[in-house]
């Protein structure tokens, strides 16, 4: 018995040690919670408490060379969603639940955004993809619908009762007072992807959901434009519903910036390549749809005007665009219209290459200016198995280089493009590269192709699968002397070229950013002029090329589009042969011949010739910068 009771004493014992070091436990927890991280708790209860939005801030405004507001800022009324409320939440939290996704019915659907749609001419399915879009903030109220008619948002707010998550707030948004003109230079904005969210190093401090420049100078100069944003706290429930504002920081506005482009001058450039596509399609190329133009200040490097057809309009972004509409603008029967096709596309630069072949054969001593050749239409020094055609069938006759250049005939330069080969130096090559041809410029503006000049290397690694096929040939050459073969430029780089012509042989850098302007709209940065390519051509050679130009547009294949210009142009025109397509018009110039201030390549895809479609545009885009008359021009002249 005695033996039971120590055994049962034992037992109690060992039960109250175990509760004292419960207890102890118990009390220096409590201790440590109430003394040493009662700050930690406090500080998550408050964050439990209040939520912090983000306020964008606008954008800085884009104007032209003269001060002309080309992006500028506006207060729209936005009807937006609070994704918190109860109602829009149990939608989104079934939806995105990983384990039960499931897109809300038609039925539920309607009940919810039915009526809101109907009077915002949307559907209900449209309301909650926007309400749904994930890559914003979770309290960020969607917009769903911009500058919705007054007597709808009276409806909206006099019903709040009715549609309790609905919003109806000014908010700042892009406005494009000249539409959709310099679009493409322009750019677009939207919000941000995750993959820009991604690039840390470009987008730090960005949220998903942020409005960033996604093409163009909005994009180019995105950290000049983009302000300092600035923050609301605001408190909530425990339900995560917003109960009031605590605090707020006014954002800051981004900075202004000034671009060289003269929107007159732009305008003018798209209504004259508009007039040219036109033209093409009433001589019969029905394929006809796009095209570009360039206009350069030759001294400077300053982009005039760039234009792209087809177009958009930059506007249809704001407030997002829809997946319809999205790919509409991306799909191939609209020629992509969101493409800058002035410096994001390549072609072959047809007889307007001529320059460069002539040059490389003046500078090398192969030609003269009074150097004769003769063109019977059919050109076979490589061998008669192997036959080149000249534009014009029935021949030249004898020409010199000059009249060569005046007539574009191909049996000229296929003349200096094979002694060229067989010298066995690329002479022609670093001709062309020597004007910046085959690398891009480094405009600043976003999606430059750097364009081909094709030589031996490139040629054995294009083929590298087919060695049959990897030897420079003489054909390759004599091709690539009238701006054929693998030869692709882009519209911007032949206007460089010209320019530089133009300038006694050095390239200046293209660009579009003039300078940076503060609040008050000094200027805080300006852009220096700055050499892009030197080509170190003789003044001698240059001289030959601008007075053959000058013969082009006087009594040439361009005769017809500048008769009674009044001022001395030197150009060129040219028709490009693409495979499997109608031919493609080009024409290059530069202006005033005798005191060069500009230069401007006009192309147009599937367009014929460059002396009856895109000659006479370029003419009309000189005559807006040299303060002639704008006139409509209808010539039959075929020449290349």
């Amino acid at each position: 018995m005695s033996t039971y009771r120590q055994e049962l004493k034992s037992r109690f014992a060992t039960l109250g040690i175990v509760i004292v070091v419960v207890l102890t436990a118990l009390l220096l927890r409590l201790w440590m919670m109430q003394v040493l991280t009662s700050d930690s708790f406090a500080a998550l209860a408050e964050n439990n408490r209040v939520r912090e939005i983000s306020l964008d801030a606008p954008r800085g405004r884009i104007y032209d060379r003269n001060g002309v507001e080309l992006v500028t800022n506006r207060s729209a009324l936005a009807v937006s969603i609070d994704p918190s409320h109860e109602d829009v939440r149990a939608l989104l939290n079934r939806s995105r639940n990983a384990d039960t996704a499931d897109d809300p019915t038609r039925r539920e659907l309607d009940d919810i955004f039915g009526e809101v749609a109907a009077m915002l001419e949307m559907t209900p399915g449209e309301v909650f993809e926007r309400v749904a879009d994930v890559k914003q903030e979770a309290l960020r109220p969607r917009v769903i619908a911009l500058d919705a008619p007054m007597d709808v948002v009276g409806q909206l707010l006099e019903r709040q009762t009715d549609f309790p998550w609905v919003r109806v707030e000014e908010i700042a948004v892009r406005e494009y007072p000249n539409g959709s003109i310099g679009a493409h230079l322009l750019g677009y904005t939207g919000a941000i992807s995750e993959s820009e969210y991604a690039r840390s190093d470009v987008y730090a401090g960005y949220e998903l959901g942020d409005t960033v420049g996604k093409t163009g100078a909005e994009r180019q100069f995105e950290s000049v434009l983009q302000g300092d944003k600035g923050w609301r706290r605001i408190e909530v429930n425990a339900s995560g519903r917003p109960q009031g504002t605590l605090e707020e920081q006014p954002a800051r506005p981004g900075n202004d910036i000034r671009l060289t482009i003269d929107i007159e001058v732009q305008r003018v450039a798209e209504e004259q390549l508009a007039a040219a596509i036109a033209e093409a399609r009433r001589q019969g190329y029905t394929s006809t749809k796009a095209g570009a133009a360039v206009v350069l200040d030759v001294a400077t490097g300053e982009v005039i005007a760039m234009a792209s057809a087809p177009t958009y309009d930059p506007s249809a972004f704001l407030g997002g665009i829809s997946t319809a509409e999205w790919e509409a603008l991306n799909a191939k029967s609209s020629e992509y219209p969101l493409n800058n096709r002035a410096i994001m596309a390549a072609y072959p630069p047809a007889s307007t290459f001529k320059v460069v072949t002539a040059l490389a054969g003046l500078e090398t001593g192969i030609a003269s200016e009074g150097s004769t050749y003769v063109c019977t239409g059919t050109w076979t020094e490589m061998g008669k198995q192997w036959p080149k055609r000249c534009w014009k069938r029935t021949g030249h006759g004898t020409l010199s280089l000059r009249a060569g250049m005046k007539h574009s005939c191909d049996t000229v330069f296929y003349e200096i493009g094979y002694e060229l080969y067989k010298r066995k130096a690329e002479e022609l090559q670093a001709e062309a590269r020597a004007f910046g041809l085959g690398r891009k410029t480094g405009i600043d503006l976003p999606g430059e192709v750097a364009g081909r000049i094709p030589d031996a290397e490139w040629k054995k690694e294009f083929n590298r699968n087919y060695p049959e096929y990897q030897m420079w040939l003489p054909g390759d050459t004599v091709n690539m002397a009238i701006g054929q073969g693998d030869t692709l430029a882009s519209p911007l780089q032949m206007a460089a070229l010209y320019a530089g012509i133009a300038n006694d042989g050095t390239v200046m850098r293209p660009h579009v950013l003039e300078a940076v302007l503060d609040s008050s709209g000094a200027v805080v940065r300006e852009v220096e002029p700055e050499v892009f390519a030197a080509s170190g051509a003789s003044e001698a050679s240059l001289g030959v090329i601008g007075r053959s130009l000058v013969d082009v547009t006087r009594d040439g294949t361009a005769k017809g589009a500048f008769s009674g210009f009044g001022i001395p142009v030197a150009g060129k025109t040219g028709t490009a042969e693409v495979k499997g397509k109608d031919d493609y018009a080009v024409f290059c110039a530069y202006a005033p011949a005798d005191a060069p201030r500009y230069a401007v390549a006009v192309l147009v895809e599937q367009g014929g010739h460059g002396g009856s479609v895109t000659g006479p545009a370029a003419r009309n885009i000189l005559a807006q910068l040299l303060g002639r008359p704008i006139v409509t021009i209808r010539t039959t002249d075929l020449s290349r």
